[in-house]
């Protein structure tokens, strides 16, 4: 008997996909784009087990369309235009564009193509590997009663510390976990179940289906392929950062105001987000690096440019667990506002190890781009000449070799 497919709607895709995507519909539809998929720590099996399971759910994606209701409901959003709807109305996933293969003894998944047809492919591939492998695990019942227990201790920790996390800007948390959750069933379970035990705290999702489901907030903004993207656009190598701050600027007009900061660094970022930038978006959004020195610097940064810091935000979203999203609450309270998106120890806190596993932009228009990151093994790029020259443009140390 078939396993039931694991994407059952288009929707079930971060939020942050479908604003780069109207973005880049709208400023560079024309860009070709390649994404590959990396797995960077060690499964309980090897992975190229699966490809031909994952081939057979990439057949399945790309026989689904959007559904009207779904069409409505994005057409709903204030920052969500009529005609990227309409684009979306006709969209259809093509198999050509995406490949899975073994390469040297290791899943390869390459998707190739325009752009506008590609990029959507990421979180899809995450999340079906993802729920394959810990299918292919078994022992879902033992799991899942774990999981849930600690779930449970998750939620008895809010409820201790609520004294805590009621200032005069309460702790703010939202579920980020979609790409590597351990099944669709269960990220729906958690965020069920925080949104009907602490309100006060639970802000929402990145899954745009369950936010449509549970009537919850979707939550994101942009991601690091946006603005690498605009490494190969035809803008001054210098100057990318600037033009995609100013791209998306006039694309959303003040809505979805927090900016990544690490594509090439938080030092180099803040070089570039002079006081316009800064007055223009609600703040700034921590995917690497110390997260406390990454807020001191953007706190300086925000009184050097004689701006409150207390009218920005700090979105903290690397690899969180409650605790320590607590205690950075706890650190920045009364002197920036904050919120946390937490992810895999969320959706995927279980008995099993979950997979470290990324698909991340390493070319546009046939020209490397890559991403420059604080933490060490999470810089992402096939071409050392080309990673070399970006470190010396915006003054990055190498502090990891190629990978």
């Amino acid at each position: 008997m078939n396993a039931p497919p694991i994407v059952h709607s288009l929707l079930e895709n971060d939020l942050y996909k479908f604003t780069m995507w109207q973005a880049l519909l709208h400023s560079h539809p024309g860009i070709e784009a390649e994404y590959t998929f990396v797995c960077r720590n060690t499964p309980a099996f090897p992975l190229v087990e699966l490809q031909a399971e994952i081939g057979t759910e990439l057949d399945r994606l790309c026989a689904l369309s959007f559904r009207l209701d779904e069409l409505d409901y994005l057409r709903g959003l204030r920052f969500i235009k009529s005609d990227f709807v309409d684009f979306l109305s006709v969209f259809r996933f093509q198999r050509r564009f995406i490949r899975v293969s073994v390469e040297d003894g290791r899943l390869a998944i390459t998707a190739k193509g325009p752009i506008v047809h590609v990029m959507a492919f990421e979180i899809f591939v995450l999340y079906i590997v993802n729920e394959l492998y810990f299918r292919r695990l078994g022992d879902a019942e033992a799991t899942l009663i774990e999981a849930r227990r600690r779930l449970r201790e998750k939620i008895a920790l809010l409820r201790r510390e609520e004294g805590e996390l009621d200032g005069s800007v309460p702790f703010s948390m939202s579920d980020f976990g979609l790409r590597r959750r351990y099944s669709g069933a269960w990220q729906e379970e958690v965020v069920v179940t925080f949104a009907r035990e602490l309100p006060q705290y639970f802000r929402g999702t990145s899954n745009v289906y369950l936010a449509k489901k549970l009537n919850i907030t979707p939550i994101g903004t942009m991601a690091h392929e946006y603005l690498q993207a605009y490494q190969a656009v035809g803008v001054r190598l210098r100057d990318f950062q600037k033009a995609a701050l100013e791209g998306w600027v006039q694309e959303f007009r003040g809505d979805l105001g927090i900016a990544l900061t690490d594509v090439v660094g938080m030092d180099a970022f803040l070089r570039d987000f002079d006081l316009y930038f800064a007055k223009l978006f609600d703040g700034l959004r921590h995917d690497s690096g110390d997260p406390v020195a990454w807020g001191e610097k953007a706190i300086a940064h925000y009184k050097k440019l004689h701006i409150n810091p207390y009218t920005k935000q700090l979105v903290f979203s690397d690899g969180l667990d409650l605790p320590r999203a607590i205690a950075l609450y706890k650190h920045f309270r009364g002197r920036i506002k904050t919120a946390y998106g937490i992810g895999t120890n969320l959706t995927n806190d279980t008995p099993h190890q979950a997979l470290n596993i990324v698909m991340k932009l390493i070319a546009c228009n046939g020209q490397p781009v890559a991403k420059l990151s604080d933490t060490p093994g999470k810089t992402l790029c096939e071409d050392e000449t080309f990673l070399g020259y970006l470190r010396q443009v915006f003054r990055h140390p190498a502090t990891e070799p190629l990978q």
